[in-house]
């Protein structure tokens, strides 16, 4: 029961911590008073664009597991991530949305490692292509504010990620007489399919760039919620600001990002001058608006008819470790 409730209590009171030291530092005043000037058909195109975030990372998830040769269509691909997608703001963190789509993969007829394996890989590339899309923009974010702290770490992240995928490729090298250990087997999977997808240009390439393209897009999100409040800002400022604040929402250390994106969002944005109250309500209305695009897959789940269950769980667990030995064996 500990186990079970701790990390919503420790990720909660994350959350409820910033949230509640973010709007001290503001006047909820004025805040209130912005958020009754968003013109309702830029609310409209950025739950539109929020719809479209879906359907790229569903395409995005649907390469790798080409990649890996899983039999899965499109449509499955789509069905099951957004399912995900909705878990992940009920879950804490994003983390729980990727277990429940990992399940629902190998209830949907994918092999256990494929399922772990490609949501993992995808997270993966998400992530890098993140990061490389911020180390690429941040001259234009120097030139726009050359006191922002800190220039010096997407590049060092973005060549410490090549390093993390070169190092996922090579785990089954690992020495021969801990292969009976039920995680360095399930490492050896992963190492192949890390080869299959990175070393592969036609499937790597093809996964950074939609990555890439999804984070351009939520970037386009926030800029249509900030003229639709009438703030001083650019697509540009979007581009360079925003997937900072999203690779910070990556950690899983608050409740679906809650109170990580309101305090980057107001110190990042307060780097061009946007007021803090004006940065505070923009975060708030792209976190609703993710949320709303994501309530759907809920209704996805449960038209599914799928539940979990314990013991299904611990079969799944039982024929992962078979599976496992199987490939140590014919190793």
């Amino acid at each position: 029961m500990v186990k079970r409730w701790l990390p919503w209590v420790l990720k909660g009171g994350l959350s409820a911590g910033l949230i509640w030291f973010v709007f001290s530092k503001v006047d909820m005043a004025s805040a209130w008073a912005q958020a009754k000037t968003l013109d309702p058909s830029m609310l409209v195109l950025t739950l539109a664009l929020g719809l479209c975030q879906v359907a790229i990372g569903a395409f995005r998830w649907w390469i790798v597991l080409r990649a890996l040769k899983a039999a899965f269509t499109a449509v499955q691909a789509f069905i099951v991530y957004y399912i995900g997608i909705f878990f992940s703001i009920v879950l804490p963190g994003a983390v729980g949305g990727d277990a429940v789509r990992m399940w629902k993969a190998r209830r949907s007829g994918l092999s256990l490692a494929a399922s772990v394996n490609s949501v993992m890989l995808e997270r993966v590339a998400t992530v890098l292509g993140l990061v490389l899309l911020v180390a690429a923009t941040q001259p234009l974010l120097l030139a726009r504010a050359p006191n922002i702290p800190g220039s010096w770490v997407f590049p060092v992240l973005s060549v410490l990620g090549v390093l993390g995928i070169l190092f996922l490729s090579v785990l089954d090298r690992l020495p021969q007489r801990l292969h009976h250990m039920r995680l360095v087997r399930g490492l050896y999977h992963l190492a192949g399919d890390t080869r299959r997808l990175f070393f592969s240009v036609k499937w790597g390439g093809s996964t950074l760039i939609v990555a890439i393209i999804g984070h351009v897009n939520l970037s386009l999100q926030v800029y249509c919620l900030g003229k639709g409040l009438g703030l001083d800002i650019d697509v540009i400022d979007c581009l360079v600001l925003v997937p900072p604040v999203i690779l910070i929402m990556t950690l899983p250390i608050s409740i679906a990002g809650w109170g990580l994106r309101e305090t980057a969002m107001v110190a990042a944005f307060g780097y061009i001058g946007v007021e803090a109250h004006s940065a505070l309500v923009l975060s708030i209305l792209f976190g609703l608006g993710n949320m709303v695009t994501a309530l759907p897959g809920g209704l996805v789940w449960l038209l599914s008819g799928d539940h979990l269950k314990r013991d299904e769980i611990e079969h799944m667990e039982e024929e992962a470790e078979e599976e496992a030995e199987k490939q140590a064996e014919s190793a």
